[in-house]
């Protein structure tokens, strides 16, 4: 079973500290998802702030979100 997020911080530069119910903290870019068209709204950094836990994943306001298998496996852990 995939961990599920539990605590989520904006960072500078479009990155995200998500801690995961398995004690683990990772750090995920969303620089890259900010070329399509259903991410350009957190280009601005007052939207970006605005992420929170949602159910199993993450969400922006506007319910702009990101799967919650790609949240873990593409971040990079930084502490377990």
């Amino acid at each position: 079973m995939r961990p599920r997020a539990i605590d989520v911080k904006a960072m500078n530069d479009y990155k995200l500290l998500i801690t995961f119910d398995n004690n683990e903290k990772r750090i995920f870019d969303v620089t890259p998802y900010l070329k399509y068209k259903q991410f350009e709204k957190l280009k601005n950094p007052s939207i970006f702030k605005t992420v929170k836990i949602a159910g199993l994943s993450i969400e922006w306001i506007g319910e702009i979100d990101i799967c919650p298998d790609e949240l873990y496996n593409n971040s990079i852990l930084i502490d377990k």
